[in-house]
């Protein structure tokens, strides 16, 4: 039974080949690249952080480096060659290491600290109120 993340076995062969760690290739063979694909692809499709990867792909540290290995390598460069789709523009991001800086939201600044003007919008009501400590407003002191 194919899994939902998984690769189905046409595009297992088209990609096999493809592959580091195959045996016929420099190094020691790999343990199940097919396996890793699949986990590879789970990780893609959940966005799911690399520690929360279910146990049956096994060690999830070992996988985070083995897809680092294959990316240095341009291995996937290849796979997305052979399955892409003449229509479809491919991309893979890693989402666990994506941050986005707190201005990217567009909002303008705050002024900080001692000194800042404050905006416009809040002078005249500033401007107008009373003040903010209720100590000595009121004629008594707290003790």
């Amino acid at each position: 039974m194919l899994r939902r993340h998984a690769l189905s076995d046409a595009q297992w062969e088209r990609i096999q080949d493809l592959l580091p760690g195959r045996s016929g290739t420099p190094g020691r063979p790999a343990a199940n690249n097919r396996l890793f694909v699949d986990a590879v692809l789970w990780i893609a499709k959940t966005g799911a952080p690399w520690r929360d990867l279910p146990e049956r792909f096994g060690d999830w540290n070992k996988d985070f480096r083995r897809l680092d290995r294959w990316a240095k390598r341009g291995a996937w460069k290849a796979v997305f060659g052979a399955l892409q789709d003449p229509d479809l523009e491919w991309l893979l991001l890693d989402s666990t290491i994506i941050r986005a800086h707190p201005h990217a939201a567009g909002a303008k600044k705050k002024p900080m600290g001692r000194g800042a003007k404050p905006s416009r919008r809040w002078a005249g009501a500033a401007a107008g109120s009373g003040p903010r400590s209720t100590r000595g407003s009121a004629g008594w002191a707290c003790p």
